[in-house]
């Protein structure tokens, strides 16, 4: 049988440099397609290697044979016996593509094999090396969906081997604009000369399942080190997502996480605009409690801390069992900072002078502590206030330079000089009128 292969293949080696001296591309392509398949049925995986590498080398091979050869190749990667034929097939394949830009995209799918069955093998950190060498963002001839998915698979592998800085660099790769293209416009017929785009393959996720795959990417970069803002911004993205939006038992659980991550992050313009058009939500409704818990932090009154964690305690513990990212250990201490927060802001809305004492009181602290979260929030800008410690007496109106002085001093001279005017003006239109009468 093995020599019955053998003459088969001498033959049609005849036919392929007869084809390609003759510059017959096609039948050059259809030669070498025909020797790959031929070692294909007869399970010869060392002589398909063999002739894979011999044909590739061959003295002026036409780019459509080799691309052919590869292609028909990785057809037969997962009908191979075992593991290590496999892998010797991908590293073969992928040896011939090399450095050749004609089969960029054949060769990226194959490192990405290779990637997934070293992942599989535990080699989390060779599986994120293999892929970091391929750059997809430069290939003309991929679909957009594909190019994304392989830089998110990038960006997953950076995640599991905790490189937080390289993951942060490949996700900058891509804007999330794409995710809001309008797919239903029809695609422009290719003109002659364009580069053709080839089509996904049938395994590669949707536009709107890649945004959702891309932002849970981004909520474990975020939680990594506690930044609750962005990732409440990121189930935001995931909440708007059509699929999600429309099915109660999907938005429920991310609408529950846009919540508690609101509250947990610290108060700024941004968190300030995410909580008011949060509670327009009218699905917000639904969960009647959690809407409660924003009303209260837009409101100007102090919150009752122990009030408060009794109320949602048994809530905020079952958000870890929940999916999606769980919260870390800091983040029922962060908790009661954001409510203490709040409540100094209160606190600087009603007053402009107030003992120290009384602060501790309204928010239930030591006079350390209250010193402590009122020192923290001004160092953070936060906050505009002056603590005269002697006194014990807090101030909190906004000190000004000589120019905002002068500024209203300035102001103020203009309304005297202004109410001046309108009096003469008031004065000279009495006297005229007096004496318009005396006259009469």
């Amino acid at each position: 049988m093995e020599g019955d292969l053998d003459a088969k293949i001498e033959l049609l080696l005849n036919l392929e440099k007869q084809s390609r001296l003759g510059g017959d591309v096609a039948a050059t392509k259809k030669s070498v397609i025909e020797i790959i398949q031929l070692c294909f049925q007869a399970q010869a995986w060392k002589t398909l290697n063999d002739q894979i590498v011999l044909l590739s080398k061959r003295r002026g091979q036409v780019k459509q044979a080799v691309t052919g050869m590869v292609q028909q190749a990785m057809e037969y990667i997962d009908e191979t016996p075992d593991i290590e034929t496999r892998m010797e097939l991908i590293k073969t394949l992928n040896n011939v593509s090399a450095g050749r830009i004609y089969v960029e995209i054949e060769r990226a799918r194959l490192i990405k094999k290779l990637a997934k069955i070293k992942e599989e093998q535990g080699l989390i950190a060779e599986a994120a090396d293999l892929m970091q060498e391929i750059a997809v963002e430069t290939f003309g001839g991929m679909a957009k969906t594909e190019k994304i998915a392989f830089i998110l698979e990038q960006v997953r592998l950076c995640l599991d081997r905790q490189d937080f800085v390289r993951a942060q660099i490949l996700s900058r790769k891509i804007s999330t604009r794409v995710f809001d293209a309008d797919t239903s416009k029809e695609k422009k017929k290719a003109k002659e000369g364009d580069n053709l785009v080839e089509k996904a393959p049938a395994d590669i996720p949707t536009l709107q399942e890649l945004k959702r795959i891309y932002y849970e990417l981004m909520i474990r970069y975020h939680s990594h080190n506690n930044d609750y803002l962005e990732i409440c911004r990121c189930y935001k993205a995931i909440y708007e997502i059509p699929a999600v939006k429309e099915d109660p038992a999907l938005w429920t659980p991310v609408l529950r996480k846009i919540c508690w991550y609101m509250v947990l992050a610290p108060h700024d313009p941004m968190q300030s605009s995410l909580l008011n058009s949060t509670l327009e939500d009218k699905n917000l409704s639904e969960i009647a409690n959690f809407r409660l818990l924003l009303k209260q932090l837009v409101t100007m009154e102090v919150i009752q801390w122990t009030g408060l964690w009794e109320t949602y305690r048994g809530e905020f513990e079952s958000e870890k069992t929940m999916l999606g990212s769980s919260f870390g250990d800091k983040a029922a201490d962060d908790l009661k900072q954001r409510v203490i927060e709040h409540n100094i802001l209160v606190v600087s809305k009603y007053y402009s002078r107030i003992t120290l004492k009384r602060i501790a009181e309204l928010l239930c602290l030591s006079l350390q502590e209250a010193e402590k979260h009122l020192s923290d929030m001004v160092v953070a800008m936060s906050l505009v206030a002056k603590i005269d410690r002697p006194k014990g007496i807090v101030c909190f109106q906004t000190a000004k330079d000589s120019n905002e002085i002068l500024n209203s001093w300035a102001s103020n001279l203009e309304k005297v000089l202004d109410l001046v005017e309108k009096s003469c003006h008031q004065i000279h239109k009495e006297t005229m009128v007096h004496k318009t009468a005396l006259k009469v």
